[in-house]
């Protein structure tokens, strides 16, 4: 059986991992036959946000390993702990908590730099030639990850200018794709989906989200 790593970010397209988007990667997997290790840093959020206002709660405070583990149904590993000789692939849902608590891309933007042991784990994985996927926003933590190296990964955050080109000035190679569709960067080995950056529901997400999980498992 395939071992695919999931590389979570909370619990909460606000402030963490996109609920929808986490589950139906790790539904993917599983009907496809693969095992999934959920995965976390073990750190504080940048903040905690009311998914019912969309506000900021102020004084408020939650470990993005501990809400990962909501949606992993209490099986999630600190990513620190994680090694790319245990997988055979590595997938990283979207979610704010992508571009706020695996990097600072939320602040940053093209500047934005990748939390140290996801930046590891993501190059341990891509140096063994082994495939990744990265869904809605998390292609701009992949762009981040390899700005500055040899890799210059082709991906898709779907149509949006303002974030494609952020990822252009980090070296990337940007493609437009509706959400149904993926991107397959064959020499890189890198397959990436908008998903809820264009996606109206999650009917629509899932068809792009089930093709890149089937596209990642066929790569390994």
């Amino acid at each position: 059986m395939k071992k695919v790593g999931v590389i979570l970010s909370g619990c909460g397209f606000l402030d963490g991992a996109e609920i929808h988007e986490s589950v139906l990667t790790l539904l993917a997997l599983d009907r496809l036959g693969a095992e999934a290790l959920c995965a976390a840093p073990n750190v504080a959020q940048m903040h905690v946000v009311n998914h019912l206002t969309g506000d900021v709660a102020a004084g408020e405070s939650r470990n993005v390993l501990v809400e990962s583990a909501r949606i992993a149904r209490g099986k999630a590993r600190d990513v620190a702990t994680v090694r790319a000789d245990e997988l055979d692939a590595l997938i990283l849902p979207g979610g704010y908590g992508a571009a706020k608590n695996l990097s600072d891309f939320a602040v940053k933007g093209a500047d934005a730099t990748v939390h140290p042991d996801v930046l590891r784990l993501v190059r341990e994985v891509h140096a063994q030639r082994k495939p990744l996927g990265f869904v809605c926003i998390a292609p701009a933590v992949a762009a981040a990850i390899f700005r500055g190296t040899s890799v210059s990964p082709r991906l898709t955050i779907g149509s949006d200018d303002e974030t494609a080109s952020a990822l252009r000035k980090m070296g990337a190679r940007h493609v437009d794709h509706p959400t149904e569709e993926v991107e397959v960067d064959e020499a890189n080995r890198i397959v990436s989906t908008p998903a809820y950056m264009t996606a109206r529901g999650i009917g629509e997400a899932a068809k792009g989200i089930d093709l890149l999980v089937t596209k990642v498992l066929e790569l390994t």
